[in-house]
């Protein structure tokens, strides 16, 4: 996914002479290509974050569209009130790029682990949130960011991840995209948790419990329209995401919901990350078990929501 992303910088560079992009400590070989091709547009700068966010800020006043690359929690906590400052509260076309939401990084522990990106991303004006669920649909959200005027805060996943995303249903921004319809209930899910939404959904199938699966690739601007209109006549819902489950995608439909149509509220149930820094080291895998963020607890949560 990270490789996508970034040719499609590449891409755009050659589509569009205001692309730049801006490194922070890559190591080699990162998008040799476009250094090559494009020497003046391509800056590797060191340990330093705060300072490439502001420098990102000043080339997007001088008219250039930057690209920012480095990892999530690099890009959020280390340098929050550069992004809030510079970025946001000039609404400047800035893309952050967030190598490792969720688990990713779990060998390295909670200082690397991006489990809150989410929630306080979403907290800052004009800032857009967006979680692609594989590498084809990171492709089509890439090459849509040309002519967003406004941030946009991009979270990759570990890469590798099975394709799931269809080219016919397209990509909007601010558009969620119902994967798999279902008459018995519906599972709501970001990211790489749409794979894992899909694969539980032919495990309910196999026992006659019909759920669908409405990816919501974009967290800010949330789709409330599109997400109310697949859950209102569902009789069970439950929100998946890789994050905590304060401030996310689950907080997002709960937001919505109270505000539009309260009476959808008893139904939806939430799936995520306790509300707490991670306390174990190993894979991306075994922390998800460890978090419950299963293919078995999805199945018990739909479940007792539709009262089985």
């Amino acid at each position: 996914m990270r490789k996508t992303a970034l040719d499609c910088v590449h891409k755009l560079s050659q589509i569009d002479e205001r692309v730049v992009f801006v490194g922070s400590d890559l190591g080699p070989g990162v998008l040799d290509k476009m250094k090559t091709e494009f020497p003046d547009r391509f800056f590797m700068e060191g340990v330093s974050e705060q300072y490439i966010i502001g420098m990102a800020a000043g080339l997007a006043m001088e008219g250039f569209i930057p690209y920012v690359n480095t990892i999530a929690t690099f890009l959020t906590r280390r340098c929050y009130e550069q992004v809030a400052v510079d970025l946001c509260m000039h609404d400047l076309p800035v893309r952050l790029i967030a190598n490792g939401g969720g688990g990713v990084y779990a060998p390295l522990g909670p200082t690397h682990l991006a489990v809150e990106d989410i929630a306080i991303m979403r907290a800052l004006p004009n800032m857009a949130v967006v979680a692609p669920c594989d590498a084809d649909e990171m492709n089509r959200l890439m090459m849509s960011t040309l002519e967003w005027p406004h941030p946009i805060y991009i979270r990759l996943a570990k890469g590798g991840d099975r394709v799931v995303s269809a080219e016919q249903n397209g990509f909007e921004l601010g558009k969620s995209i119902k994967m798999k319809t279902g008459a018995d209930g519906m599972f709501i899910t970001t990211g790489v948790m749409t794979q894992l939404a899909l694969e539980t959904a032919e495990i309910l199938k196999g026992d006659g419990v019909d759920v669908g699966v409405l990816h919501v690739h974009t967290i800010k601007p949330f789709d409330v329209s599109g997400v109310i209109s697949a859950i209102e006549n569902v009789k069970a819902v439950v929100t998946v995401e890789e994050h905590i489950v304060n401030g996310g995608l689950g907080s997002a439909v709960l937001e919505s919901c109270s505000e539009l149509r309260p009476e959808l509220l008893p139904k939806i149930s939430r799936i995520g990350i306790p509300d707490k820094f991670a306390t174990e080291y190993g894979s991306q895998g075994s922390l998800l078990k460890h978090w419950g963020i299963t293919a078995d607890n999805l199945v018990a949560a739909m479940m007792k929501k539709l009262g089985g």
